[in-house]
């Protein structure tokens, strides 16, 4: 049997060949990037068996989006239907990431909002993407300015603060000017000077015997489940934990400083700006555990 590595279930339509056309050219999602998604991380127990990790928590995070944003969304029910479809027409073994998409749907027509699920065998990780480097786990970055300050999303709902829009061209952006820098990533900063978050992952750091994350609200930082699983976990082995506003300057003398997403797990930032960060191994091994990578 041939190995499918990529897979796309359309609501209505099921499971369809990942070369079909999914949207029109006049789906909002397409030409205003007027939809929301989520991500989640799929994983193979010891039986063979896939299974995706904290599906009601990726779904409720899309609901949060949805509601935001006034589209309507199909229901649970729909969205597991589409997502066991997915799960059945996929036969790559290994990891994989699942997406949910959701757009506004036909400018033109009014059919309603597009869903689609897609899953995509996930290859070893490497920041260069070329497979290799599974063991190593890490990254250097650079910061970036955001372009306002740490709590320009407090009164401003209109803003669309903490929701996973498919408006990503500014974190596209980034990443080709981390590139660009000869980095492999971005932490995005604020103007008053606070560390934000990745343009597609939450931020970590350790500090005098505490893991610390950056706060949403405000700051408009997406809520990161990834994050909140693995303080969980640091926190049930002794760990003090929080959210703070943190300073720029605080994450250069960090003891240890992480880039996290569902996809890729945590990443070790070795060297952010040009200079060389502490890299803890035993903080480092703990965080990896702690996240189930």
């Amino acid at each position: 049997m041939n190995e499918v590595a990529h897979v796309v279930a359309v609501l209505g339509r099921v499971v369809i060949d990942a070369d079909e056309p999914v949207v029109t050219a006049n789906d909002l999602g397409l030409t205003r990037g007027d939809g929301c998604f989520d991500s989640a991380r799929v994983v193979t127990d010891a039986t063979g068996a896939a299974r995706v990790v904290d599906p009601d928590g990726h779904l409720d995070r899309l609901a949060c989006s949805a509601q935001a944003m006034a589209i309507g969304n199909p229901s649970r029910d729909q969205w597991r239907g589409l997502v066991a479809e997915a799960q059945a027409g996929r036969s790559t073994p290994g990891e994989a990431v699942l997406k949910l998409v959701l757009t506004r749907g036909r400018e033109w027509r009014a059919v309603g909002p597009t869903a689609i699920v897609t899953i995509t065998h996930r290859w070893p990780w490497s920041a260069t993407g070329d497979g290799a480097g599974e063991a190593s786990r890490t990254i250097t970055a650079v910061t970036l300015s955001r372009g306002h300050p740490s709590d320009a999303f407090a009164d401003a709902p209109w803003l669309l603060g903490g929701i996973k829009t498919l408006s990503h061209v500014v974190n596209a952006a980034a990443a080709r000017e981390a590139q660009r820098r000869g980095a492999d990533d971005v932490i995005f900063k604020t103007t008053d000077g606070y560390a934000l978050e990745g343009p597609t992952s939450g931020l970590l750091l350790a500090r005098a015997g505490a893991f610390i994350s950056t706060p949403t609200g405000g700051t408009g930082i997406l809520e990161s489940l990834t994050v909140a699983s693995l303080l969980e976990a640091a926190r049930a082995d002794g760990f003090a934990t929080g959210y703070e506003l943190v300073p720029v300057d605080h994450l250069y003398t960090a003891d240890a400083l992480w880039l996290v997403s569902s996809g890729r797990g945590p990443v070790l930032v070795t060297t952010l700006d040009g200079r060389t960060l502490r890299a803890d191994p035993d903080l480092a091994s703990r965080v990896t555990r702690y996240a189930g990578f």
